[in-house]
């Protein structure tokens, strides 16, 4: 048996046919972690999805902001963008089976055999990982309940930027589901800035990539994520105790598996070809 991890796949089914041969998944005995962004912007998220809900008990999927997105549109609380790519989902016979199975994923996956844990985007500096899973049951449960129709509604937003363990209601619910699905930059109080997206170097002052801020409370558990497409950019990285696996299929990069049940870890890519143009040439970003 094998375990591998899979960075964002955003629809680009084909591509991730091709990286399952080309790291021999033998779905009878191997095991798939998807760092989420299963769907959208790419061309196959219909097939992407039906692949992925095939393997059963033999994927582990945590959401993506993207993967919410679709959420959203499909129980009718957010009109599909100029660039989503989700309209065979949404007219699909079987849209009601992978809607629900997709509702069901978590936001943060721990195997401590392994010593790993998967999220999509980030964790807060002031979360422990025991925090985290509290705070992500906190949103799973409502996503799970008769009450998730009124999450999609308010959902979106950047605010609040800071936490607070006295945040209540949905403000609480969108600031945890924002952490784990789209943060990317803090300072070092935890204040967040959602829509900085450019690798390490880029941005504003003051600003730093969530796993570079000193006192986080994770900064010795080991954790795989994907959404950030630009950390692929920067050569020779420090990453410590952190695997980014999103590695900009979607924008001409590649799709990049990694196995985690073997030490070293190793990466195994596959070159994509372009899906969507980038906002900006060279500067790939999945939001």
């Amino acid at each position: 048996m094998a375990i591998y991890a899979i960075g964002d796949v955003q629809g680009c089914y084909d591509e991730l046919l091709q990286l399952l041969d080309k790291i021999s998944f033998n779905a009878d005995r191997d095991r798939i972690w998807f760092t989420g962004d299963l769907v959208n912007r790419g061309p196959k998220s219909l097939k992407t999805l039906r692949l992925v809900r095939a393997m059963g008990a033999n994927a582990t999927v945590v959401l993506g902001n993207h993967d919410l997105h679709l959420l959203a549109t499909a129980y009718h609380h957010r009109k599909p963008g100029k660039k989503d790519t989700l309209d065979e989902i949404l007219t699909a016979s079987d849209k009601d089976k992978l809607i629900e199975w997709l509702r069901f994923r978590p936001l943060i996956h721990v195997d401590n055999d392994l010593g790993l844990v998967m999220v999509h985007a980030g964790l807060h500096p002031d979360w422990s990982i025991d925090t985290a899973q509290s705070l992500a049951h906190e949103v799973e449960s409502v996503l799970r309940s008769k009450k998730h129709s009124f999450f999609y509604k308010h959902m979106y937003g950047d605010k609040p930027y800071i936490w607070s363990e006295s945040l209540k209601s949905w403000s609480r619910l969108r600031y945890i589901t924002n952490i784990f699905t789209r943060l990317r930059y803090c300072d070092k109080t935890g204040k967040t800035s959602m829509n900085t997206k450019g690798a390490p170097g880029t941005q504003p002052a003051g600003l730093q990539p969530w796993f570079e801020i000193e006192h986080r409370r994770s900064k010795n558990d080991h954790i795989i994520f994907g959404h950030w497409s630009t950390l692929a950019l920067v050569k020779d990285y420090p990453f410590k105790n952190v695997y980014p696996l999103d590695t900009g299929c979607l924008w001409g990069g590649q799709l990049t598996a990694m196995r985690i049940d073997v030490k070293p870890f190793s990466r195994i890519s596959l070159d994509c070809p372009e899906s969507q143009k980038p906002k900006l040439p060279g500067k790939p970003a999945s939001d």
